[in-house]
């Protein structure tokens, strides 16, 4: 048979523990009083025989009794308040303890269900709290954080697969357009300059439609999907070969590049494509968004904990609030910076969402002398013999 809802609350507990403490403070406050009290009596010697005394005597006699039991009384008053005021101190301090030992002990699901309920976030929402006990309020806020972390699960998931959806959806349109484009432009009667110019701006509009909708598929798998191939990689290397793709890109407009603090002993653990992507997208911002002539420092480091990847870049001074919203989707800076258009916005959203998928995170700064800073951290992993980076 199950306890009635009654019996088993909290506000019971409580009830229940709060009066066996008061019952048990004031049981102890008694018995330290009037131990102390008792302790306390006086004695007086014995005198002569009251046959013995004369009226005169016996009067005196008389008198001095009432004054020493006069005394008596005062003394045993003044030695109770001292002794309740020491009572009073000692049972201050062992309730002080005995209450924080009992709120500690209640409130101990609480400290649970907080500590678990931080360590889920968006990229865990499958955890459950499922604390376990009697039906009691506590299990009620538990359980009501469990249904709401499965409306928040599903609500994820439909907008990961929407966008995984749209994204594929959409690109056989795409790829429809860009095939008429072609076939338009290649008839063999002479086409005119105009429609030859219109059709070079949709076609970079539909390269650019494309782009966006490879950022919106990476970011949607690397949020919702785990990462099943990990291995050993060097960051240095990876930042290498990225740097030597973009050479091109980089003598078209006059960049300089400090690649001295690239050091190929900083290895993390991850998949090859994703990190790659990663270090792609990181130089592709530091060189669509740099200035004609700038610089891009790069440095890839290893510390105890945590393989870094830093890129810098020259420039104007920026606002620190909107670099720190540069990890959203779609967020951009002024127009001197972002001038050009061959960026989707989601270049550093993808980076903020693979670090994350990996154990890291991405921290973005604006230079106090102008430019952007932007390191990648990963956990570090040690290097092994033999391993190609």
């Amino acid at each position: 048979m199950h306890l009635p809802r009654l019996l088993t609350t909290v506000r019971l507990r409580f009830t229940v523990l709060y009066g066996v403490m008061f019952l048990l403070s004031g049981a102890a406050l008694l018995a330290i009083t009037n131990l102390i009290g008792v302790g306390g009596h006086s004695s007086t010697r014995p005198g002569p025989p009251i046959e013995q005394l004369t009226l005169k005597e016996a009067l005196e006699a008389n008198k001095q009794l009432e004054t020493q039991l006069s005394q008596a009384q005062e003394a045993q008053s003044s030695q109770l308040l001292i002794a309740s005021a020491v009572a009073l101190a000692v049972m201050i301090v062992v309730s002080g303890v005995l209450g924080r030992l009992l709120a500690g002990w209640v409130l101990r699901p609480v400290r649970t269900i907080t500590a678990a309920t931080r360590r889920i976030s968006a990229e865990n929402l499958h955890e459950r709290l499922a604390v376990p006990g009697p039906a009691d309020e506590v299990k009620d806020l538990a359980d009501t954080i469990d249904a709401l972390l499965e409306r928040l699960e599903g609500a994820f998931a439909a907008q990961r697969r929407f966008v995984a959806n749209a994204s594929h959806e959409l690109r056989t349109p795409l790829a429809t357009m860009r095939a008429s484009l072609d076939v338009a432009v290649a008839k063999p009667e002479p086409v005119p300059a105009q429609t030859l110019a219109l059709a070079g701006r949709i076609r970079a509009e539909l390269d650019q439609v494309d782009q966006l909708l490879e950022g919106f598929l990476t970011l949607a798998r690397t949020q919702h999907d785990a990462l099943a191939e990990r291995t050993t990689i060097s960051l240095g290397s990876l930042l290498s070969m990225s740097l030597d793709a973009r050479a091109a890109a980089i003598t078209a407009r006059g960049l300089t590049v400090d690649d001295d603090g690239v050091r190929h002993d900083a290895w993390t653990r991850g998949s090859r494509t994703l990190l790659s992507r990663l270090l792609d997208n990181v130089l592709d911002n530091a060189i669509i968004h740099n200035q004609d002539g700038g610089w891009i420092r790069v440095a890839a480091t290893a510390g105890t904990a945590s393989a870094l990847v830093t890129v810098e870049t020259g420039g104007q001074i920026l606002d620190p609030e909107q670099v720190a919203r540069l990890a959203q989707p779609f967020q951009r800076l002024g127009a001197n910076r972002t001038g050009s258009r061959d960026g989707s916005g989601l270049g550093l959203s993808i980076v903020a969402a693979i670090a994350t998928a990996h154990g890291g995170g991405l921290d973005l700064r604006a230079r106090p002398e102008g430019g952007l800073r932007v390191t990648v951290s990963l956990p570090s992993a040690a290097e092994r013999a033999g391993v190609p980076a």
